[in-house]
């Protein structure tokens, strides 16, 4: 199964790390929601040893819940405790010396265990309170991390499409096939490295009943573009994190 990830590259704008993959996650139930957003509210939060990523003049930020399973290191078996816990994820888009990633605003987490491990690494990882429950064909996604009262997302969706994968020339692959991410630590930059096959997502409506987890007030995205993608599954592979000095 790995060999067959890893030997697809060709949905990627910039070369798999260097080495040898750590550990491996199944992320499920995935829900996309994409915002644009004008650079001026988003340069602020941006490190100066990053670039702000725009697509045809706009900044975006996207929000992503979903449900992490079978999260095992590599040659080892599933870890107990940490085999279900839901994720939700707080991005916008930058470079770094011409390649295209993530930057992390915020990931909150359900499982004690993964948020302390992840803060480990430096990550931003925060302990939340979090439900995700399916009936039919829609979900309701519900967050409100711990000890922070007004950061919280509270969501419904249904995807009603079938399969497909984005064309790569298209806004939707440009927002989706993301390989590197970064976070500015003290007077390093914390770089990661993952690996999947192309996403292949469905369209779904959603609708938002609580937004509270971006670091700039919603005033400044609700007047911009909205797109939603949603998955059913994606098995991903992770290279040890990078400090960069």
């Amino acid at each position: 199964m790995y060999d067959n990830i890893l030997t697809y590259t060709n949905h990627r704008s910039s070369p798999l790390p260097n080495g040898k993959w750590l550990m491996s996650q199944r992320w499920e139930s995935l829900l996309f929601m994409h915002f644009s957003i004008p650079e001026n509210s988003l340069q602020e939060f941006i490190p100066e040893e990053l670039e702000l990523d725009c697509y045809q003049g706009e900044a975006w930020v996207t929000i992503l819940p979903f449900e992490v399973s079978d999260m095992h290191f590599c040659f080892s078996p599933s870890l107990p405790y940490l085999q279900n816990y839901l994720e939700l994820n707080v991005r916008t888009y930058v470079k770094r010396n011409g390649i295209s990633g993530l930057y992390f605003f915020s990931l909150d987490a359900n499982k004690l265990l993964a948020v302390l491990g992840a803060r480990m690494t430096t990550l931003p990882y925060y302990y939340a309170q979090m439900g995700l429950h399916k009936s039919g064909n829609t979900f309701h996604f519900q967050s409100k991390r711990r000890g922070k009262r007004n950061a919280s997302l509270e969501a419904d969706y249904r995807p009603y499409s079938s399969l497909w994968i984005p064309d790569q020339d298209s806004l939707d692959s440009w927002l989706l096939e993301r390989y590197y991410a970064w976070k500015f630590n003290r007077n390093s930059i914390v770089e990661v490295g993952i690996h999947h096959l192309p996403w292949n997502v469905q369209n779904v409506e959603a609708n938002i009943q609580t937004f509270q987890v971006t670091p700039f007030d919603f005033e400044s995205i609700r007047e911009g573009k909205l797109l939603f993608h949603f998955s059913p599954v994606k098995r991903v592979l992770f290279w040890p994190i990078k400090i960069i000095k």
